[in-house]
C-alpha cells in the first residue's frame, strides 16, 4: 500500500482549531464554522478512498471545507457569498494557488452538476486567459494552473520576484472581472 494513508483519528486534534479559525473568518458565524467544520469531516470520511497523497491531509481537507463554505453561501444566496467566491484569494504563500480551487467543484464530491459546472468553468476561464496580455497570460497560467513555484517562473522567464507578483496580480484582477461577466 502506498504511503499516503490517512488518519482520521487524529483530525480533530491536528487540525479542528486550524480549520475553525479558517472558517469563522470567512463565515462570522462560530455555530455555522462548526456545522461545516463537522461536514467536512464528514465528507472526508466518505471519500477517504479517493485521498492520493498528492497533498498533505491537512491541504486535502481545507479543499473539501472551501467547498463547503461555497456550498454554504450559495445556500443564503448572499451577496457575501457570491463575493467570496468571486475574490478569495490572499498574496501569503499558504493560500497561494487556492484562487482557482475555490471555483473549481471539489474533486471528493461530484454531482452531475459539478461536472457540467466545471466544463463550463473551464471554458470560461480558457476565454479570459485568451484575452489577457501573453506574459500575464503565461505567468498566471504558470502560477495558478501548473502550480509552479516561484523561483521556477523567475528562472524561466527572467524576471524578479517582485514582478512576478505585480503581473500575478494583474492577471488575477483580469481574470476576475473577466469570469465575473462571463461566469457568475
Amino acid at each position: 500500500m502506498p504511503d499516503h494513508k490517512i488518519d482520521p483519528n487524529q483530525w480533530i486534534s491536528l487540525y479542528s482549531d486550524y480549520l475553525f479559525n479558517y472558517t469563522v473568518s470567512r463565515v462570522s458565524d462560530r455555530e455555522v464554522a462548526q456545522d461545516l467544520i463537522s461536514e467536512t469531516f464528514l465528507a472526508g470520511l466518505k471519500s477517504m478512498k479517493n485521498f492520493k497523497g498528492e497533498a498533505s491531509e491537512r491541504t486535502w481537507l481545507i479543499s473539501i471545507l472551501k467547498r463547503k463554505i461555497i456550498d454554504h453561501y450559495r445556500k443564503i444566496n448572499s451577496k457575501k457569498g457570491k463575493a467570496e467566491v468571486r475574490m478569495s484569494y490572499n498574496s501569503d504563500t499558504e493560500s497561494e494557488g487556492d484562487w482557482l480551487e475555490e471555483r473549481v467543484a471539489d474533486p471528493f464530491d461530484k454531482t452531475a452538476e459539478d461536472s457540467i459546472e466545471n466544463t463550463e468553468l473551464g471554458i470560461a476561464i480558457h476565454n479570459c486567459l485568451d484575452k489577457l496580455p501573453a506574459k500575464q497570460a503565461q505567468v498566471f497560467e504558470m502560477k495558478t494552473i501548473l502550480n509552479y513555484d516561484t523561483e521556477a517562473i523567475c528562472n524561466e522567464l527572467n524576471i524578479t520576484a517582485s514582478n512576478l507578483w505585480v503581473i500575478i496580480h494583474r492577471a488575477r484582477t483580469a481574470m476576475g472581472g473577466c469570469l465575473e461577466k462571463n461566469w457568475f
